[in-house]
């Protein structure tokens, strides 16, 4: 019973890592209508640039707001720069770009910090908790990762469905050349989608980095986990892929514990394939995704 305990509370911390990738995938389909594969690689390089702060001043709280800073400006700056220039044309040329970003990030990460891996401090302590003589498998640091990405969800949900930057970005995204008959500055609204996922892909850097060793590559299997928790959930719902990580890390978690830690990649793959053959649009979707 002990054992289950552990392996579901593990799994429900990194199911939070993979919500918060899911949310910043999430934002930018709500706001945009296009899928950002170099979301990992563009957290990954704020990881860096809030590790060099960290370093520089001893201060993590001043690293944490750089990070979240950087995660701003690099999205608002890929859509003004590249996503732009194939807005309006064929999606699969935004894929391309996308995935084309991918590859420079991280080759311009390794240029720049090198190829080695890099510890990275965590906010609070990773000594486990623990209920009288009962180990849990959880630490502070998980309990502040699950406060975090719950409170990025609900405020994201909230801007969506109650403001008027929601309603214009959702405008923007079905149909621009309405919304602009409308008054809404279309260019405006979409770079503010981008740079608002950065910032959440810059959020679950910060989160999931302390877990594991900072590299060019090291945030590429976290955006494919993260991805699954957001088609598991649905593209469209802030909720759905919150609930979507949470489901994928404790499988993942009964996986690993009970299986093999070799099969848990394997396992989220398979989770991925599953939903879009028989679920397409989302385990909490009740209706058609509709199209542009």
């Amino acid at each position: 019973m002990v054992e289950f305990l552990n392996f579901t509370l593990e799994g429900l911390s990194a199911g939070m890592i993979y919500a918060a990738i899911g949310l910043s995938l999430v934002l930018i389909w709500r706001g945009t209508r296009v899928l950002n594969y170099a979301q990992g690689a563009m957290a990954m390089f704020t990881s860096y640039l809030a590790l060099l702060v960290i370093n520089a001043t001893g201060n993590y709280w001043l690293g944490f707001a750089v990070a979240l800073a950087s995660g701003l400006v690099i999205g608002a700056v890929v859509e003004r720069v590249v996503i732009r220039q194939v807005t309006g044309k064929p999606p699969l040329n935004a894929v391309i770009v996308s995935i084309g970003l991918l590859i420079g990030i991280e080759g311009l990460a390794g240029l720049l910090f090198g190829s080695n891996n890099r510890s990275f401090p965590p906010a609070y302590s990773i000594n486990g908790l623990s209920i009288g003589s009962v180990a849990l498998g959880i630490t502070w640091n998980d309990v502040f990762t699950a406060v975090a990405v719950l409170a990025a969800a609900g405020v994201f949900a909230v801007v969506f469905r109650y403001t008027t930057v929601g309603l214009r970005l959702r405008a923007t995204a079905f149909s621009p050349a309405v919304a602009r008959l409308l008054g809404v500055r279309v260019g405006r609204m979409l770079t503010l989608g981008w740079a608002l996922a950065g910032l959440l892909g810059a959020l679950a850097g910060m989160l999931v980095t302390p877990s594991t060793f900072l590299s060019p590559n090291s945030m590429d299997v976290i955006f494919v986990l993260g991805f699954t928790a957001a088609v598991i959930g649905g593209l469209e719902s802030p909720a759905g892929a919150v609930a979507g990580g949470l489901i994928l890390g404790v499988v993942l978690s009964y996986a690993g514990g009970y299986l093999n830690s070799q099969v848990v990649n394997l396992f989220g793959l398979a989770a991925l394939l599953l939903v879009l053959m028989l679920r397409p649009n989302g385990l909490f979707s009740s209706a058609p995704a509709r199209r542009v």
